[in-house]
């Protein structure tokens, strides 16, 4: 969308140098009292009620990344971003925007992710003032400052871009599709999204996202008793797949060393019940009682 804010290109003076001249006019009018004449009190008392106003309604100071906009009579004239103290016509109306940065803590949300689930989410966002004739007559302030105004446009339509992006993706790979991006492992992605989401947004008002980031990551509390026994339930095969495939490793290791150094010969039966034995100890969760045989494997 094409921007129509613009460079202040009216004339503006310094601030000091006004201040002089005002403060200058003022004692030449009390100057003129003092002749006591009729003209020159009426002249006096017109030029000091004229030349107040004038001076100190004209003045203006702008910060470092603070701008004003500047209206006259309801005409947008441009904005002045030079820093300093100055003078412009008193008659200009001024709307002061800060451009610096700022930060907005969007508080955890209940929303369904992709596949269902309800999760609750959160988000931190840097943004800031970029386009300023956007950001004072494309939103209502409904009376309210600009930036107030702003603040509250941003607080709304960032917790609808982050019901959007939470909707796009599931919370986990959970259903074992390894490559699907998640909210949960995929952080940088989800918050480019995101991120992405909230510029089209606010574009309209003229604001920029600097950075956007999900700062809070839960199941909802009915659920979430439940996705943590699935957690664990996963976890759990995980570690016992792993331990199997030791345990088969082992097996194999002392088999094939016994038969290499002759130790004892065991037909298949023997080895089949070695096996089993071996399997039972290394899988086990509880360490193995040991019995003893004493007897030989020949009757």
């Amino acid at each position: 969308m094409e921007t129509q804010e613009k460079k202040f290109e009216g004339t503006k003076i310094s601030g000091f140098l006004a201040l002089f001249l005002g403060v200058a006019l003022i004692a030449l009018f009390v100057w003129i009292i003092m002749f006591e004449q009729t003209w020159s009190v009426a002249l006096g008392i017109i030029g000091i009620i004229l030349t107040i106003p004038a001076v100190f309604y004209g003045l203006v100071m702008i910060e470092p990344n603070e701008t004003r906009v500047m209206i006259f009579f309801g005409k947008y004239k441009g904005t002045l971003t030079d820093n300093g103290f100055f003078w412009v016509n008193p008659f200009y109306a001024t709307r002061r925007i800060p451009i610096r940065a700022r930060n907005l803590d969007i508080e955890p949300v209940k929303v369904n992710d992709k596949v269902g689930n309800p999760i609750m989410i959160g988000a931190v966002l840097v943004w800031r003032v970029k386009d300023t004739y956007k950001a004072s007559f494309d939103i209502d302030s409904a009376g309210r400052s600009v930036m107030t105004a702003a603040s509250n446009f941003v607080k709304i339509q960032s917790d609808a871009a982050l019901r959007q992006v939470a909707g796009m993706y599931a919370y986990d790979n959970n259903n074992h599709e390894a490559d699907a991006i998640t909210l949960r492992s995929d952080g940088d992605e989800v918050s480019q999204k995101l991120e992405d989401e909230l510029n089209s947004r606010l574009a309209i008002a003229g604001i920029e996202v600097i950075e956007a980031r999900i700062n809070y990551l839960a199941y909802a509390a009915e659920i979430a008793s439940v996705m943590l026994r699935r957690q664990q339930a996963d976890a759990i095969i995980a570690a016992r797949e792993k331990i199997v495939e030791g345990a088969v490793s082992m097996v194999q290791l002392a088999l094939d060393k016994l038969q290499k150094d002759g130790i004892v010969e065991l037909d298949e039966e023997r080895k089949a019940a070695m096996v089993s034995n071996l399997l039972v100890v290394l899988c086990a969760d509880e360490a193995a009682q040991p019995i003893v045989n004493a007897g030989t494997l020949h009757h």
